[in-house]
């Protein structure tokens, strides 16, 4: 048994790196350890409680005076409850820690959850850095983090505590239905999908796209569709705690992202049994088995994206035979994988004797 702590920024909803330690945590105590979670807290704290974690108060708000109440608490938290090993999943959180676990002499192991923010560089502070995605790790290697460190954990959702007790009926979307679930923000490759789905519908008119999520760019993206000849078929459904009927009744999901380290979605719609279509970058080929179990278009191309889904609505055998595809090596997607790989990572930070002494 281990006694683990992650720290991460807040446990609020509708963050990806937030349900990845969420559900790590969970199934951490599953798997027999002592778990907790420090953070300014969220949504997910009921979650986390009712599944064994304890949660902690740490406010880390970019404020000196908040810094240093943070590692004074942090500090106070790896004593009182004799701490393992600290898990930071965000830079903020792992300024934090490091000073902390340097004095105590803790392992400190990091995750990299956006590689594509330039503050991702001060995740090699960690003992051990996990890198979410093969892509991710070599882009890691590339700022600096020697290899000795890192560490390749890939994201997987299936059978996590969040999905326990959610929806299983599908809902029903007009068919032939076109899916995305996401941020509404730029990197996640929106316009493409529009520009796509806009040429599509032309030969297509029974085709319908829907948009699941919400962020800062909604205003913005719901206009560009209202511009569009097709947007009577366009529905922006705004944000929800569970995604997952929409990708039960959906035929086809996209994910037309520009940069996504390893998108925790494509795990979801996998298991969902969707069709699925998604940018060729950064760790989204290695979700889908690298063409297998999805389909690949390159990033910033909607007439490629236009033509892949022209490709499977022109045929719907083609949508029967990319569900059937999704699940190839569905397997390698669990939550028990991705703990199980996570403790491998912590006893690696450690000194033998440690590992040892836990074990008996």
């Amino acid at each position: 048994m281990m006694r683990i702590l992650h720290i991460l920024n807040h446990t609020r909803r509708l963050n990806g790196h937030v349900h990845a330690a969420v559900d790590l945590a969970c199934e951490q105590v599953n798997q027999g350890h002592q778990v907790y979670i420090a953070s300014e807290g969220g949504d997910f704290d009921a979650l986390l409680k009712a599944n064994g974690v304890k949660t902690l108060q740490i406010d880390q708000q970019r404020k000196v005076p908040s810094l240093l109440r943070a590692l004074f608490s942090l500090n106070r938290s790896l004593k009182q409850y004799d701490i393992d090993v600290v898990h930071a999943h965000m830079m903020t959180s792992a300024v934090i820690a490091f000073p902390v676990c340097k004095l105590r002499r803790i392992p400190l192991v990091t995750t990299v959850h956006n590689e594509f923010e330039k503050s991702a560089t001060l995740m090699g502070l960690g003992t051990r850095v996990i890198a979410v995605s093969d892509v991710v790790g070599a882009s890691m290697r590339r700022r600096g983090v020697p290899q000795s460190k890192l560490k390749v954990v890939l994201n997987g959702t299936i059978g996590t505590s969040r999905s326990k007790g959610r929806s299983e009926e599908p809902k029903a979307l007009r068919s032939p239905s076109i899916l995305f679930v996401g941020g509404l923000h730029p990197r996640k490759g929106l316009p493409d999908l529009f520009d796509a789905f806009e040429t599509v519908h032309r030969s297509y008119p029974t085709a319908n796209l829907y948009i699941v999520g919400d962020g800062p760019f909604r205003e913005e993206y719901q206009a560009r569709a209202a511009a569009l000849e097709s947007a009577s078929a366009i529905t922006f459904v705004g944000s929800t705690t569970d995604p997952y009927p929409y990708m039960l009744g959906a035929d086809i999901f996209v994910l037309p992202s520009h940069a996504d380290p390893a998108p925790l979605v494509l795990s979801e719609a996998r298991e969902a049994g969707c069709a699925v279509i998604g940018s060729a970058v950064d760790g989204i080929p290695q979700l889908l088995e690298n063409g297998e179990a999805g389909l690949l278009v390159p990033p910033h191309d909607p007439a490629a994206l236009a033509k892949m889904l022209g490709f499977l609505l022109e045929a719907p055998d083609r949508i029967s035979d990319w569900r059937l595809k999704s699940q190839f090596h569905i397997e390698r997607l669990t939550i028990e994988r991705v703990a199980r790989e996570t403790f491998d990572v912590y006893c690696s930070a450690m000194p033998r004797a440690k590992v040892l002494a836990l074990a008996s």
